[in-house]
């Protein structure tokens, strides 16, 4: 077995969990805001039975699990493939053991939010749990694919800086100007899906049940409810700076997966403040609020894969200085 067939087999299972794992966030989503999060009030069954009765709130929270399962197993089985590949192991070993205890600690809060009555401190812990599971996928997939032959052409810098065995940084580059500013908004992301999910958890959504003031206030307290709310406005409008300094940074990127991630990040901020608005001013839909995270978790993966691709494939090009007996010689 190649090396590089070990890296494409990687890449597969990883990228089909991530997007499956995908799925399960959004539902779980709607399992929320749907209030089906008691539909089943025993764990791991559903009434006692593995198929439930035909209800509606029955049926979305059965719907959740089924597709946590499927998440289990193919995670399963892309840490399986990863342990039984030597080459594979040796770079994608550390992340896909992360993957399997960050599963394990989601399996756990997931009983534990039938178990506690859907307690606003473990759902929020769910999800935190979630999107970090999500990330570390997303990147064991994109370092699977650096790692291949077609990837190392496309990112020659990525495979080579998370290699136990790298040789350290490259010689003529330097530091992305732009990684701490793409770093600044992929936290300032995966922070923002967190207090949404905690006023979505609370019943903060229409605490404020208008937009841009919070009942008829421009600056109210910031306590309770309402400060929670207006916390989470507040960190939108932050977010929405920093991601119009994101694309315009990256705009001058040379890789031009980078510059493409910029545009369609700003973009998807700017549809992330309008889903937000909407939400409010039509009273918390569930089905606006699945799309309000759908949304956001999409953003958190694509500033995530250009943090990764700018940090380990894309530097900035140092001027080359011709070394003193060369250019003696020249002379």
């Amino acid at each position: 077995m190649t090396s590089e067939r070990e890296y494409r087999v990687a890449e597969r299972l990883g990228l089909a969990t991530t997007v499956l794992l995908y799925g399960l966030l959004v539902i779980g989503s709607v399992v929320r805001t749907t209030g089906s999060g008691l539909a089943c009030p025993d764990w791991p069954l559903c009434e006692g039975r593995l198929i439930p009765r035909l209800e509606p709130h029955v049926l979305i929270e059965w719907t959740h699990r089924l597709v946590a399962l499927l998440v289990s197993l193919m995670l399963a089985a892309t840490a399986a493939w990863i342990g039984f590949a030597p080459a594979a192991r040796r770079r994608l070993g550390g992340l896909a053991a992360l993957a399997v205890l960050l599963l394990l600690a989601q399996v756990l809060l997931g009983a534990l939010t039938v178990w506690k009555l859907l307690s606003p401190a473990v759902v929020s812990s769910h999800l935190a749990v979630a999107l970090l599971l999500l990330v570390t996928l997303l990147t064991l997939t994109l370092v699977a694919r650096s790692s291949t032959a077609a990837g190392a052409v496309a990112a020659p810098g990525l495979a080579a800086a998370l290699a136990p065995d790298a040789g350290g940084a490259r010689a003529g580059a330097a530091p992305s100007r732009r990684l701490p500013l793409l770093g600044l908004a992929a936290a300032l992301a995966y922070l923002q899906c967190l207090l949404g999910g905690l006023v979505s958890t609370t019943h903060a959504g229409l605490a404020c049940p208008d937009w841009p003031t919070c009942n008829g206030e421009w600056f109210p307290p910031l306590t309770g409810a309402v400060g929670l709310q207006m916390t989470h406005r507040y960190g939108a409008y932050l977010l929405t700076a920093v991601m119009l300094g994101v694309a315009t940074s990256t705009r001058r990127a040379p890789d031009p997966g980078v510059r493409a991630a910029g545009a369609m990040a700003a973009t998807l901020t700017l549809l992330q403040v309008a889903l937000g608005v909407a939400t409010v001013m039509l009273g918390v839909p569930w089905w606006l609020s699945a799309l309000h995270l759908a949304n956001a978790a999409a953003l958190v993966a694509l500033l995530v894969a250009a943090t990764c691709r700018e940090a380990l494939g894309a530097t900035e090009p140092v001027a080359a200085t011709a070394p003193p007996r060369l250019a003696g010689a020249a002379s």
